[in-house]
């Protein structure tokens, strides 16, 4: 369902003009809750407006399509300083940051990662986790966020 909602929602936060930084979708037994972080192209900081307006726009399309069959919450947030990270854009840009990883398969038995990208690869994350190099291929990355 989130990589659904991510295709859904994306085209429409980027031609309000943010960026669809991460989407976490968690269905709980009385209501779901939609977080979408959301960052703006010019280098200024997500207002509380900003939010107001994506949140009004998302909610019109998945109300229209029905896309959530049952009532849900919908948090529309800045990205904050434990910033998440989605896509090879993303990590492209923070190279040399420290982060926390977790993968949706086990590499070598471990499955969470805190440590320094220090570089792309293809398509594997370079990252120094307590002096060990390890690769991470970016296709198993779960969910990825800086260390505040």
């Amino acid at each position: 369902m989130r990589e659904q909602l991510i295709g859904l929602l994306e085209p429409v936060v980027d031609g309000l003009g943010y960026e669809l930084l991460e989407l976490e979708f968690n269905p709980s037994a009385r209501r779901a809750l939609l977080r979408v972080y959301i960052d703006r192209r010019d280098d200024q900081h997500v207002t509380v407006e900003d939010c107001e307006a994506v949140s009004r726009a998302v909610e019109a399309l998945l109300d229209a399509g029905d896309t959530i069959p049952r009532a849900y919450e919908l948090e529309v947030s800045s990205p904050g300083f434990d910033r998440p990270l989605r896509t090879r854009a993303h990590f492209e840009r923070y190279v040399g940051s420290e982060m926390k990883i977790e993968t949706s398969l086990p590499i070598e038995g471990r499955r969470r990662f805190r440590g320094v990208l220090t570089a792309l690869d293809g398509a594997d994350l370079e990252v120094v986790v307590d002096g060990k190099n390890w690769k991470i291929p970016l296709g198993i990355v779960n969910k990825a966020r800086l260390v505040a």
